[in-house]
């Protein structure tokens, strides 16, 4: 298809490419105003922490090889419970049931060997750094609850890091979310309008007639005002 014939289709079916960048500008309204007023997508707090079983180690020479893979298996157990409702649920008891800060929290958890990670997100800071410090008195005074190879006594936790509350920049994709979101209403746009057009069967130009086949004689330019 010729540029031009592309021009008049364009030009033609132009009120079908801007409804839907219309309705996408009207939906993205929010989100416009939203980032230009916020400058943070909310807050972090990370644990890093070692832990091990409570053991005599009075009658060792030299070899403490098992006590290692113990210390492993014990932050490998750890890993799991923090990422379990569990610990959500022991995390809230220690709040106090009426407080709603953790209903926002996001907790992620991950080890290498025998050190473990805590990933803590919240939207709001404060919130953020009570669920912190509830959550290091859970992990070393509760463990001892959901793991029976304990022996009902806590295992001994080591505290690395303690818990900084820092902010989350708002990220490139969430500031460019309401112009990719009016890209893409203009592609279907363009999609709705050359469908129109194959789908509509009035002759608009003498290329119409061309493309049927059918045979020019002659034309009848409009008269000029």
């Amino acid at each position: 298809m010729e540029y031009a014939g592309l021009i008049r289709i364009l030009v033609r079916r132009w009120w079908v490419i801007a409804l839907p960048i219309i309705l996408s500008g009207v939906i993205a309204i929010p989100d416009f105003i939203g980032s230009a007023s916020r400058e943070i997508d909310g807050y972090t707090a990370q644990i890093r922490y070692s832990a091990a079983q409570k053991l005599d180690l009075s009658q060792r020479q030299s070899d403490y090889t098992d006590v290692w893979l113990a210390s492993e298996r014990t932050v490998d157990a750890l890993t799991d419970w923090v990422r379990s409702s569990s610990f959500r649920a022991e995390v809230q008891a220690q709040l106090g049931a009426d407080n709603e800060a953790v209903g926002g929290l996001q907790i992620a958890a991950d080890n290498a060997r025998a050190v473990g990670v805590i990933y803590l997100g919240h939207h709001d800071a404060e919130s953020l750094r009570m669920i912190a410090e509830a959550s290091l008195i859970v992990l070393g005074g509760r463990n001892q609850t959901y793991f029976p190879q304990l022996g009902g006594e806590a295992a001994q936790v080591t505290i690395l890091d303690q818990p900084e509350v820092s902010a989350i920049p708002l990220s490139l994709m969430t500031r460019l979310a309401p112009l990719i979101r009016l890209g893409v209403a203009f592609v279907i746009g363009l999609a709705l309008a050359f469908f129109a057009e194959y789908v509509d069967p009035t002759i608009y130009h003498q290329n119409d007639l061309r493309r049927l086949g059918i045979t020019l004689v002659g034309s009848i330019p409009r008269e000029k005002a």
